[in-house]
């Protein structure tokens, strides 16, 4: 298991570009097995989640081309039933989120589907019954398999429908449309997650042939087709790294250009990080962040507590609500973080108690963070990643504090960020990557 020694106190200047987005790529690697034909996707992050992804495309019967890192074409002509019918398909499908998403292409490519029950709190059931739920709406059949753990799905055709989801799921909007672009007839999804990832993949289908309307609302309309063709794709800068760069730029920045941030798809999270004070320079498609000597959170209108909250799309992202609460950390002021969405992601605060921060957790969903203005610097530690995004604030609280600190369990970092610790040492960071003995 990898680690990651930071030597704090070191600060950043320069340039970076984000990734391709993880979630979005995840996403649009699904679609390609709904055509035959080649489709090209550029930009795509070179990440652990995303490679296992492609990975997964190849034992499936996939021919995919690598043209650089970041560069592939897709052709799945033809699939391996045999494969898709195996337990070895069933054991890496339980270790891959991602892969929930086939559902809507395989059904409605192939007209059945595997899918494993997934392991573990990181998805819960009920996100997982948005999904089934759109399926059985379009007329697709379950059953389980209680000693496999498996549910088998099958439709012979799918049929458009009208539905209106329980949740504004983003995968399961994403597998719902999937399936729905090569059924019969006209589908109707009201209460569709909106995200920029989803509007990216509708644009990327309708390039293939299918046809949707209402894309960036929460209600689609999806006329169905009989068949999709290639296309070639350019997946957005990843969001979330671009406000993870935001934080570290506030906490430990000499002056940060982030560039070619895709602006107009970032919503209110460059407004959400100037809430804490942190003052955001826009310069064509780059931000810069100035040194940051002092921020200040503001408070709200009517001169009330200030409170950051997740919401979905066009609200809050609660992926960075982790650093969000790490930068508050040396804010000059008070805040509310209140994680509504996941119940575990703001349980990494006690490493930073440890670490010096002032903060009360609440419960699991809210912690008051009471911030040192830079008057009372973090002290190193040691400590593990639970998760991709908790895992990111922590490497900021390290850059930021006296000493030395070392973070365990550093792939799930991997996951999300590529090739993180080179970029940050490019801007003055002091992070080594040590393999366990």
């Amino acid at each position: 298991m990898a680690s990651f020694i930071i030597e704090g106190g070191h600060r950043l200047k320069g340039d970076i570009t984000p990734q391709g987005a993880k979630n979005e790529a995840l996403q649009v690697l699904c679609a390609v097995l709904l055509t035959s034909e080649p489709v090209r996707i550029k930009n795509i992050p070179d990440i652990v989640d995303v490679n296992n992804q492609i990975q997964m495309l190849r034992d499936m019967g996939v021919e995919v081309t690598k043209h650089s890192p970041h560069d592939y074409t897709f052709c799945a002509a033809r699939l391996d039933d045999q494969y898709l019918s195996s337990e070895a398909y069933t054991q890496r499908s339980q270790q891959l989120r991602g892969s929930v998403m086939m559902l809507g292409p395989l059904l409605a490519r192939r007209g059945k589907a595997i899918v494993a029950k997934p392991g573990g709190d990181q998805i819960g059931r009920r996100r997982l019954d948005t999904h089934f739920q759109g399926m059985l709406t379009l007329g697709a059949h379950f059953t389980y398999d209680e000693a496999k753990h498996l549910y088998n799905v099958e439709a012979k055709q799918l049929k458009g429908a009208y539905m209106l989801l329980d949740e504004a799921s983003v995968t399961g909007t994403a597998n719902i449309i999937m399936a729905a672009v090569l059924a019969q007839g006209t589908t109707t999804i009201y209460n569709a997650a909106c995200e920029p990832y989803v509007q990216q993949l509708c644009r990327m289908l309708c390039r293939m042939g299918a046809c949707i309307s209402g894309i960036g609302s929460n209600l689609l309309t999806i006329e169905g087709v009989s068949a999709l063709h290639g296309t070639e794709h350019t997946i957005l800068p990843d969001m979330i790294e671009v406000g993870s760069f935001i934080g570290m730029a506030a906490m430990v920045g000499d002056g940060v250009r982030i560039r070619q941030v895709a602006q107009e798809h970032l919503g209110i999270i460059p407004a959400t990080f100037q809430r804490l004070g942190i003052r955001i320079e826009k310069d064509g498609d780059d931000l810069f962040i100035p040194r940051q000597e002092h921020y200040e959170i503001e408070s709200f209108i009517d001169g009330s507590f200030m409170t950051i909250s997740d919401a979905p799309w066009p609200g809050l992202t609660p992926d960075l609500l982790s650093v969000l609460l790490v930068v508050s950390t040396q804010a000059k002021g008070s805040v509310l973080i209140h994680q509504k969405m996941f119940e575990s992601r703001l349980f990494f605060v006690d490493k930073l108690i440890d670490m010096g921060a002032q903060i009360i957790l609440c419960d699991p969903h809210r912690a008051v963070v009471v911030g040192h203005d830079h008057q009372r610097q973090l002290h190193g530690g040691r400590m593990t990643s639970p998760d991709i995004r908790a895992g990111i604030a922590l490497l900021i609280a390290a850059m930021s504090a006296a000493g030395t600190s070392r973070i365990d369990n550093i792939g799930q970092i991997d996951r999300g960020y590529e090739n993180i610790e080179a970029r940050l040492c490019a801007l003055g960071a002091k992070i080594t990557r040590v393999e366990a003995p």
